[in-house]
C-alpha cells in the first residue's frame, strides 16, 4: 500500500483503481495530461514534491487503467509520452539518499505489479533515477541472479518484470562486462534489452561493435518491434562519428516517418538540414515508388517540375490536381495549365474517385483561367480535342468534355460564353 503523499495532488481523485471502463481511453489520456501539467507546474517551486508526484502517478496507472481496451495503442503511447516527459523531473529532484531509496522501492513495486509494461519508461531509466551509486548497485544486484537464471533457461519463457531496471542499473553502475555477459545468456534478441548492451559498448569506446549489434537486429525479419528506435540509434551514432551520408542512406532514408508523403519528406529534411531537400524528395520517390502519390509533397515543397512529373502518373488524384490548378492559376499559370490538363486526362481515363461531369467542369474552368494567363488557349483547345478523342464516346465525362470544347470554340467565334 502506497503511503500518503505529502502534497495533496488533485489528479489522485481521477486516477483511482478501476476508475476507467473498457472504452475509457479518451478520458484516461485527458487525465494523464492533467496530472502531467500539475506535476510540472509544481516542479518549478518544489522539485522534490513534484518528483514524488511522478511516483504517485506511476503507482496509479495500472490499477486505474487495468480494464481499458489497449488494442489501438493510443493509451500506451500516451502513457509513454507522459512518463517520458516526467522522468527528468524525477531524476533532477534534489532528494537525499534516504528519500530516494524509498522512492525506488515504490517504483520497483509498481513496475512489478504493472500488467502491461506501462511503466517501461521508468524501468528503462531506473539506473539514472537511482542517482546514488550505492542505490544503483543495490538494485542492480537485487534480481541479478534471478534474471540470469531465467534467461539461461531456453526451454521455458520466464518473464521477470524487473529485468529492465536491472539492466539499467548495471549500465549506470558501469558494470558493462556483467551486463554483456547477462545478455549473451538470453535466447531472444529484442531491442528493449539489446539497447542496454549497445549503449554499454559505446561507453567502452566500442562503437563499431555497438553499430554492428544494433544493425543486425534491423536485418532480422522477426524484429518487428522497435525498428524505428534501432534505426535512430544507428543513425545518431554514425552522425556523431562524422558519417552523415552513411547515416542517411542506411538508416534515415529507409525509415522516414510521417502520416503523409509530405510529412515523410519534412521528417528527413529536419533531421538532415545539410542535405539537399530536393535530393531528399527524389530519393524518397525513387525508394517508395508510386510517383503520383508524391504530387502534393513536391508541389508544397516548391519543386514544381517534380510535381508535374508526378501529376502525369496514373496514381495522381484528379481532385488534388484540380485544386492545385486553382491555387496556382495566377502565380504559376504555366504549371497550373499543365496540371489541369493532367487532371482532365485522368478523369477521362476513369481514374477519378467517384468522379462526375462536375469534375470536368471544375478542371476545365481552372484550365481556362490559367491558360489565358500565358496565352495558350489555342494549344489547350487542341490538347483537349486529343484527350476527348481517346475517350469512350458514351462516357458521361467524355461527353461533358466535348460540350466544354464546343462552348470554347463558340466563345472564340463570338458566340455564347461558357456557363
Amino acid at each position: 500500500m502506497a503511503r500518503k503523499p505529502s502534497h495533496p495532488w488533485a489528479f489522485r481523485a481521477g486516477m483511482r483503481a478501476g476508475a476507467f471502463s473498457w472504452h475509457g481511453t479518451a478520458k484516461a489520456v485527458e487525465r494523464l495530461k492533467v496530472a502531467s501539467s500539475e506535476i510540472r507546474a509544481l516542479s518549478r517551486s518544489d522539485p522534490v514534491a513534484a518528483a514524488e508526484g511522478v511516483i504517485v502517478l506511476a503507482e496509479r496507472i495500472w490499477p486505474a487503467f487495468e480494464h481499458i481496451d489497449t488494442s489501438s495503442g493510443a493509451l500506451g503511447t500516451a502513457v509513454r509520452r507522459t512518463l517520458g516527459d516526467l522522468v527528468p523531473v524525477l531524476i533532477a529532484a534534489p532528494a537525499h539518499e534516504g528519500v530516494r531509496a524509498q522512492w525506488l522501492e515504490r517504483i520497483r513495486t509498481a513496475i512489478a505489479e504493472d500488467g502491461v509494461d506501462y511503466l517501461a519508461p521508468l524501468a528503462d531509466r531506473f539506473g539514472e533515477i537511482s542517482v546514488y551509486p550505492a542505490l544503483i548497485n543495490d538494485h542492480a544486484d537485487r534480481d541479478l541472479a534471478m534474471v540470469s537464471a531465467a534467461w539461461a533457461d531456453h526451454a521455458r519463457f520466464i518473464h521477470i518484470p524487473t529485468a529492465t531496471l536491472t539492466l539499467s542499473c548495471l549500465l549506470e553502475a558501469g558494470r558493462y562486462d556483467e551486463l554483456l555477459t547477462l545478455m549473451e545468456a538470453k535466447k531472444s534478441r529484442l531491442w528493449f534489452d539489446e539497447k542496454f548492451a549497445a549503449e554499454a559498448l559505446i561507453r567502452q569506446g566500442r562503437e563499431d561493435e555497438a553499430l554492428a549489434r544494433a544493425a543486425a537486429l534491423m536485418e532480422d525479419d522477426r524484429q518487428s518491434w522497435g525498428r524505428q528506435e534501432i534505426a535512430r540509434f544507428c543513425e545518431a551514432l554514425l552522425i556523431r562519428r562524422g558519417q552523415p551520408d552513411e547515416a542517411y542512406r542506411r538508416f534515415g532514408l529507409p525509415t522516414a516517418t510521417g502520416n503523409t508523403w509530405l510529412a515523410m519528406w519534412r521528417d528527413l529534411v529536419k533531421r538532415y538540414p545539410d542535405t539537399d531537400p530536393r535530393g531528399i524528395l527524389e530519393d524518397l520517390i525513387a525508394l517508395h515508388g508510386r510517383k503520383g502519390k508524391w504530387f502534393a509533397a513536391a508541389k508544397t515543397a516548391g519543386y514544381l517540375d517534380i510535381a508535374l512529373d508526378c501529376a502525369q502518373d496514373s496514381e495522381a488524384a484528379p481532385a488534388t490536381l484540380t485544386r492545385a490548378a486553382r491555387d496556382f492559376a495566377v502565380k504559376e499559370p504555366a504549371f497550373a495549365t499543365s496540371v489541369a490538363l493532367c487532371a482532365i486526362r485522368h478523369l477521362i481515363a476513369g481514374r477519378g474517385y467517384d468522379a462526375g461531369p462536375h469534375d470536368i467542369d471544375e478542371a476545365t474552368e481552372h484550365l481556362i483561367a490559367a491558360s489565358r494567363q500565358v496565352g495558350s488557349m489555342d494549344l489547350v483547345q487542341e490538347e483537349l480535342k486529343r484527350i476527348v478523342a481517346g475517350g469512350r464516346n458514351a462516357d458521361p465525362l467524355a461527353m461533358r468534355l466535348r460540350e466544354r470544347i464546343l462552348l470554347l470554340e463558340g466563345k472564340a467565334n463570338g458566340e455564347a460564353g461558357l456557363p
